[in-house]
């Protein structure tokens, strides 16, 4: 019988009364949807994923890029129980103490928790697989330091500094220089001497590192950083202000004992102890200056001899 139909949404009589329905939505389904967007444009696309990796390299290189007077490094990470302990001991700025959830605590694990804690620097817990992330594998043995970006300053910025205190500039350049130590070691004998900072190109050269900061011994947060896109515009730059440009070099034409240059402004030139000075820069030099060396020794690294010619300028400018 009509009355007893078990099925859905069939009508039993010729009463009109609300039915189920689409909503609207079959209706809808045949409008149209406007004209195809480009490939670039549509998700999943091929050329769309080519456009998305384009643009993150040119995000990622824009964040690189200098601004302003002055450039910021990007933040580094220190990995391992006894590195990270050591760079708190030597007080290098840090933003956080990464420590892995459920570590096997030992004496540098809670000296590390003691030393962050004293310092005021944040404890992060993290499970394992998220600082195997963020190291990219490294072996951290469930410890990560996170170190904030290295503030740079302009080159003219070491400049106004002496001007500001009614000095002489007396500043390092360094040329070549890749190993942390020696950038380190040479911000230490800058501090030590009275110098108004150090000068490092932007590419293929050390940079303010944990490395670094270590060797400089505390001196990095007393001594600016200059880094210069083009070295040898910078040193021009230097001779317009009135500084004379003192290279290093085994063969210099004058002894450093005979260079009167160092009683007032300037800026002097040390280069890697495997290849020295650049051709550009020594050219670019008013004078190349040698380190008498008795001992028969065929070279000194950038770090002990740029502290030597520091040690000469302020015992002349005493």
């Amino acid at each position: 019988m009509a009355g007893n139909s078990q099925r859905r949404n069939r009508r039993t009589s010729n009463k009109k009364g609300a039915t189920v329905g689409s909503g609207g939505q079959r209706r809808k389904g045949l409008e149209g949807r406007g004209p195809t967007p480009p490939a670039d444009a549509r998700k999943g696309h091929k050329k769309n994923r080519i456009a998305n990796a384009a643009a993150k390299r040119a995000s990622s290189a824009q964040s690189r890029r200098p601004s302003g007077r002055g450039s910021k490094s990007t933040s580094e990470l220190v990995a391992g129980r006894n590195p990270v302990v050591e760079a708190l001991r030597a007080d290098i700025p840090a933003t956080a103490v990464y420590v892995q959830q459920y570590i096997d605590s030992d004496d540098r694990v809670r000296e590390a928790i003691k030393l962050a804690t004293e310092r005021g620097v944040p404890l992060m817990e993290a499970p394992r697989p998220e600082l195997d992330r963020i190291t990219n594998g490294l072996n951290h043995q469930g410890l990560v330091l996170q170190i904030p970006p290295y503030e740079y300053a302009h080159p003219e910025d070491l400049v106004a500094a002496a001007s500001d205190v009614h000095e002489d500039p007396l500043i390092v350049a360094l040329d070549g220089v890749t190993d942390p130590r020696n950038l380190g070691a040479v911000v230490r004998s800058v501090a030590a001497f009275a110098g108004h900072g150090v000068v490092v190109p932007e590419r293929r050269a050390a940079g303010m590192t944990a490395g670094a900061w270590k060797t400089s011994a505390g001196a990095a947060a007393r001594v600016s950083v200059a880094r210069a896109t083009n070295l040898t515009r910078v040193l021009e730059a230097y001779q317009k202000a009135g500084l004379t440009v003192v290279g290093l070099a085994a063969d210099g034409d004058v002894e450093l004992h005979e260079l009167d240059a160092l009683a007032g402004p300037v800026v002097i030139v040390a280069g890697s102890e495997g290849k020295g000075l650049s051709r550009l820069v020594g050219e670019t030099c008013d004078v190349l200056v040698r380190i008498p060396m008795p001992g028969g020794a065929e070279s000194l690294n950038a770090g002990v001899a740029a502290g030597i010619v520091l040690y000469e300028a302020a015992r002349r400018r005493a």
